[in-house]
């Protein structure tokens, strides 16, 4: 019907320029010719509009310049014809949409509540939160086949915690954003600390099923970022009203085309983007004594990363009699600490061996982790420093760990906790620059790495402007720079400058938080105070409200020239071995300039750390320089 008006409509609109071109004909003659020949001239006009008023349509007849029109004509009612046809199906097909959308809506979803997720704390130290805008997408339910979407305008390889801050923040900035995250593990986006920290803790015996845990303040939570009813199901992605983010988990990206914008997953689906987040974190080390002893060997060596990682060592810990970890730096010693605090209820032997003199010896001065070793001991765990290993066999039923000094260890289960290695295999097909000295892609300031393509997490090694070209392997580290990339893919062009900080603690009463570069390598000054019973990661817990250490609320940065010490300037001297070091502040300086701080037992003030850090003043009196953090309050 659509089609006929417009032809008719065609027609009419021609004949009357026809007509018009005529009488416009007639005033000419007339105006040159006289009476007679505009009579003449009149009597043909009615004739040719008689003959061209043919036809039920008034179409004209063949012959003459009706022919020419005819064509003409013909051309614009078949182009306006499929116009008109598209667009009503179009329309039918959006209609049909919106019934299925409406049969198929719980009206109780409306109702949904949000749920916040505090990703970290901002470059002036506030804690952030990055909630969607829109209500939780809603699924559409499709008579069709479901497959996978082929294109997605965003693209997250890697299912960590960097993937899920820049999902969030894609989000955030843009409410109707389609986000797809790629995970070739099984689980959906989980925080990777209480793996090694709070879950060993728990008192609930399924919580390996359940993956709850109840922080130091005695607040309990999920591992989980979000439920799974928060994703949107990755079929549907593309069809959902609202947009959403969606994990697709068991699968691995095995080429990636730059130029293309295209990759290709391990069971050979190719999916295209519009921006795409590299953060695909890293895999564990292993030691060449342990890979050259065979299969025996392999097998009873965890090397600890993941979900599926904490509910094997659980299950090997209320079983095995000896469990022995390798490494002695932040991993080892807080599982040193959790296993030895388990075995107190049981036979195990918890045993840890590292090469340093003691533990996180890399990262405190030497009197710091002699006392940090001690601890350890009191924690039931037979600690060997100095110990580097050799070979491992499978003898009888035991692992045999030889030292090359000539100890011998028998042992029935072994954890490596000897550091982390960037998965950079994307490189190659990408074309991407990887770094020679710390390893990871090389980023720009706002961690872009080509066109369209951005790295955050572990695999990113960026340039900092205060400290040089580094690479970090902490949790709020993967919080913002996951955030800023996602800020980045929509737009926003920030730089990454924030010193990201970390934490570690050896159960409830003794822990610290670290920013900037702490090597023990590094000159440093230690200024220590007596510790009361509020300095401990338990009650930092109970007065912040989170134990997840980079969720903690901005203090109250004061001024240096304002601070003024409740004690004498003497009483804040570093203190020397064989105290008791309660807490204290840990300065590490390079050219006489502060460019790490570790933070042992005091708790909510890594803001000031940061603000010091991003000074980088020399300062001729430290001790000064601590009274910003109130050591000596009671």
């Amino acid at each position: 019907m659509a089609l006929c008006r417009v032809s008719v409509w065609g027609v009419r609109t021609a004949r009357g320029g026809n007509q018009f071109r005529a009488r416009s004909c007639l005033r000419n003659v007339e105006k040159k010719g006289g009476r007679d020949e505009f009579l003449k001239q009149w009597s043909l006009l009615s004739d040719q509009s008689a003959r061209n008023a043919g036809g039920a349509a008034g179409v004209p007849n063949p012959g003459g310049d009706g022919t020419l029109y005819a064509m003409v004509l013909g051309v614009g009612a078949l182009g306006a014809g499929i116009y008109v046809y598209r667009t009503l199906q179009r329309d039918r097909s959006r209609f049909n949409d919106r019934l299925s959308y409406l049969s198929s809506k719980n009206p109780t979803d409306e109702q949904n509540e949000h749920k916040k997720d505090i990703q970290g704390v901002d470059d002036s130290g506030k804690e952030t939160v990055i909630a969607d805008k829109q209500p939780e997408p809603q699924r559409i339910e499709s008579s069709a086949p479901a497959e996978l979407p082929s294109h997605v305008p965003f693209l997250l390889i890697g299912g960590g915690t960097a993937s899920f801050a820049a999902a969030r923040s894609i989000r955030a900035r843009d409410p109707g954003a389609r986000v797809l995250i790629l995970s070739d593990e099984s689980e959906l986006p989980y925080m990777r600390p209480p793996l090694s920290k709070e879950l060993w803790f728990s008192e609930d015996a399924n919580v390996t099923e359940t993956l709850r845990f109840k922080q130091w303040n005695g607040k309990e939570r999920s591992i989980f970022f979000q439920p799974s009813s928060f994703y949107v199901p990755p079929e549907q992605l593309m069809s959902v009203e609202n947009g959403g983010v969606a994990v697709l988990t068991g699968r691995k990206v095995v080429h990636m085309d730059v130029r293309e914008n295209k990759v290709k997953l391990d069971n050979g689906t190719q999916i295209s983007y519009e921006k795409c987040l590299i953060a695909t974190g890293g895999t564990p080390r292993s030691l060449p004594a342990i890979d050259r002893a065979g299969e025996d060997v392999i097998k009873r060596t965890t090397l600890f990363r993941r979900i599926s990682d904490f509910q094997s060592l659980n299950s090997i810990s209320s079983s095995a009699g000896s469990i022995t970890i390798i490494g002695g730096g932040f991993l080892g010693s807080e599982l040193a600490c959790a296993l030895g605090r388990k075995a107190r209820q049981s036979d195990l032997e918890v045993i840890q061996m590292f090469p340093e003199s003691g533990n996180m010896g890399k990262v405190l001065p030497e009197y710091l982790s002699h006392w940090t070793t001690e601890k350890v001991r009191r924690e039931g765990v037979n600690v060997m420093s100095d110990a580097v290993v050799k070979s491992v066999r499978y003898q009888n039923g035991k692992l045999h760990i030889y030292l090359k000094d000539g100890r011998q260890v028998e042992t029935d289960h072994i954890v490596a906790a000897v550091g982390l290695e960037p998965n950079t295999e994307l490189a190659k097909s990408a074309g991407l620059e990887l770094d020679g000295d710390f390893g990871g892609y090389r980023v720009n300031a706002e961690l872009q790495a080509r066109n369209n393509v951005w790295v955050a997490g572990d695999a990113a090694c960026f340039y900092d402007i205060k400290l040089g070209r580094r690479r970090v392997e902490h949790h709020d580290h993967a919080v913002v720079s996951g955030r800023l990339a996602g800020e980045n893919m929509t737009g926003a062009a920030k730089p990454y400058w924030h010193q990201s900080m970390f934490w570690s603690d050896l159960g409830p009463e003794v822990g610290y938080e670290a920013i900037g570069i702490v090597d023990s390598a590094l000159p440093t000054v230690g200024v220590f105070a007596k510790a009361t019973e509020k300095d401990t990661p338990k009650r930092a817990a109970e007065e912040s409200g989170t134990g997840i250490r980079s969720e903690i609320e901005v203090v109250e940065i004061p001024q240096l020239d304002a601070v003024k010490s409740p004690v004498p300037a003497s009483e804040f001297a570093p203190a020397q071995q064989g105290e008791n070091y309660g807490k204290g502040v840990v300065f590490y300086l390079r050219d006489n300039v502060v460019v790490g701080l570790v933070l042992w037992n005091v708790f909510n003030r890594m803001p000031i750390a940061r603000k010091i850090i991003k000074d980088g003043e020399q300062h001729s009196d430290l001790n000064e320089v601590a009274k910003l953090f109130n050591i000596h309050e009671e």
